[in-house]
């Protein structure tokens, strides 16, 4: 299935390219600023990292279904934290490095 490159379609339909891998560098970047600051809502995420929102919505989509974040509706708006797994995952990186 081809999916549109629309953040609103990649969000709503949480569908990737088969061929979509987020760099390394941006999904630490990620994690680090939902470690430090909590769930953020998508758009707050987007500029604290630094990350194009359209690729963000793409490695938040990724990360879901690794069972990394979560996206939890809180007044009216989406936000993205960390599962038990992706805390996990993101203290075992800041372990390594």
């Amino acid at each position: 299935m081809v999916v549109g490159s629309k953040p609103m379609d990649i969000i709503k339909n949480k569908e990737l390219e088969p061929d979509f891998k987020p760099s390394t560098k941006t999904l630490l970047r990620i994690l680090k600023t939902i470690t430090d600051k909590g769930a953020e809502a998508k758009t707050t995420l987007s500029i604290d990292t630094h990350v194009n929102y359209t690729r963000l919505a793409k490695c938040i989509v990724w990360m879901e279904k690794k069972g990394l974040v979560e996206s939890t509706i809180d007044k009216s708006r989406i936000k993205v934290g960390l599962t038990k797994k992706g805390k996990e995952f993101a203290s075992t990186l800041s372990n390594d490095i």
